[in-house]
This record gives structure tokens, C-alpha cells and sequence, in this order.
């Protein structure tokens, strides 16, 4: 299956292109960004992160876990149709939504009346809650994160070596761009330790930490007559789960 936020390589997307430089285009956004950071920042993931964050200190009623992976896994599982007729922050939007309705942190009814509220009232007050521990976890953690490092990294493959890209089913998420798949290239670099994802990815593979490894690829082979004339090389980061030895018989 190809996942629709894959778009490199695929025809028919022909159509104008916009090029609006602006981080947020709409001030609605910022709260979108704003409500994920917020999530990220309180996520039950943070407990075992390397800062060493202590979230039972934080009053917050929110207790599930958050991360990128969500998020992506939001826009990944909206009909594709969908995905296409929104804008960026209006998927996140959609994601979160879901994602919170779907952990019982509120419900569809309780959603429509405060939207139908709104509708009225534009100019309505928005909720205020005030937590100076909340807002310092959040704060913390934009500052200080959470490295995906685990560890001294256990390569594989080593720089010049031949690589391709392995062709797994892709189910709720994936990391492997659609347009790489089943592609070969050269390992320019091998990251310095093993890193972790936030989730597990099932059949895709992504789950232990692995190597991390910056891979060349030619365009001409990636996009065939297609490519651009005299392009430069292509260059990709990819899990080592992603990756097998070139055969010999197709050097």
C-alpha cells in the first residue's frame, strides 16, 4: 500500500504549487502547533526519557502517550481524498481530535456543542486553565527533548557499501518514503549509535533501535527518464530495518 503524504515519484500532481513562506498562515494554527507541543510535553513516553522528567508532579489530566508517531499516524490513516482537500494544520487538527476522542479525553457530542457555541459566539472567551507546573514540564521539555539514542551503534553495512531498499507492508505508519522502495544506493555515512522510534511500526519493522544510515541514491535510477537533467544526487535517511545488501547479480 502507498501511504498519500508519499507523493515523490507519483503522476497527476501537475497542479499549481504554493509557495506561502509563512510558518502559520492562519492564527488558529499556532494553538493547532501549540495543543501538540502541549501533548508532547506531557506524554507518558516522557517517563522513561533521558532528562529524567518527573511527571507525577505535573497535574495535568492528561496521561496517555503522544508523540510524533500519533501524529503522523493521524494524517497517514485519513481517506486520501481527505488528506489532499486539507490544509497542513487542519490535518494535525483532525489527528488530534480523533486521537483524544478515541482515549476518551472528551466525546463527539461534547466536541459538537462546543463548536455550535463558537458558531454562535465567535467572540465567545476561550477556556483558561493556569498551571505553573504544567507550563514548566512543557517548557522543560522544549528545552531539553528527548534523544532517540540508545546506545553504541551495531552497523551492518559500512560507507560504500551497496544497499536496497526492502519493499515491506506498510500498515498504520511507516518511516520508509514510498518513492525509495525497492531502490538501490550507497551508504554515505553510519550514524553514531543505534536510535529508537517512537512506536512500534509492526510488519514495517521499525521497533528495537537500529543503525541509522545516510543512503545516496542516483535520480535517474530513482526516477527513471523523468528526472531532472544534470540532478544531483538524492540523499535519504533510513533505519537499518529498511535496508539489504545489494545483490551481487544486479551491480
Amino acid at each position: 500500500m502507498k501511504l498519500q503524504h508519499y507523493l515523490g515519484g507519483l503522476e497527476g500532481l501537475d497542479g499549481p504549487l504554493d509557495f506561502d513562506k509563512r510558518v502559520f498562515a492562519e492564527d488558529w494554527e499556532r494553538r493547532i502547533f501549540g495543543i501538540h507541543v502541549a501533548l508532547m510535553g506531557l506524554s507518558s513516553s516522557l517517563r522513561d526519557a533521558l532528562p529524567g522528567y518527573d511527571l507525577d508532579k505535573v497535574p495535568s489530566a492528561f496521561t496517555s502517550t503522544w508523540t510524533w508517531a500519533d501524529l503522523r499516524k493521524g494524517a497517514e490513516a485519513m481517506n486520501p481524498f481527505a488528506y489532499f482537500q486539507y490544509r497542513y494544520y487542519e490535518k494535525w487538527l483532525g489527528g488530534i481530535t480523533a486521537y483524544l476522542i478515541d482515549n476518551g479525553y472528551l466525546t463527539a457530542r461534547e466536541l459538537d456543542a462546543v463548536r455550535q457555541h463558537y458558531r454562535q459566539d465567535p467572540d465567545a472567551a476561550l477556556p483558561q486553565f493556569d498551571s505553573e507546573a504544567i507550563d514548566d514540564q512543557v517548557i522543560r521539555y522544549l528545552r531539553e527533548g528527548d534523544s532517540p539514542r540508545r546506545g553504541p551503534a551495531s552497523p551492518a553495512f559500512a560507507v560504500g557499501d551497496q544497499v536496497t531498499v526492502r519493499n515491506p507492508p506498510a500498515e498504520d505508519h511507516t518511516r520508509l518514503p514510498g518513492y525509495l522502495r525497492s531502490h538501490s544506493g550507497t551508504v554515505e555515512r553510519v550514524f553514531e549509535g543505534n536510535y529508537a522510534y517512537f512506536c512500534s511500526t509492526g510488519a514495517d519493522g521499525l521497533g528495537e533501535p537500529c543503525p541509522v544510515y545516510v543512503v545516496r541514491f542516483d535520480p535517474l535510477h530513482v526516477w527513471g527518464p523523468q528526472a531532472a537533467s544534470n540532478a544531483g544526487p538524492l540523499f535519504a535517511e533510513l533505519y537499518e530495518v529498511y535496508l539489504s545488501p545489494r545483490p551481487e547479480d544486479s551491480q
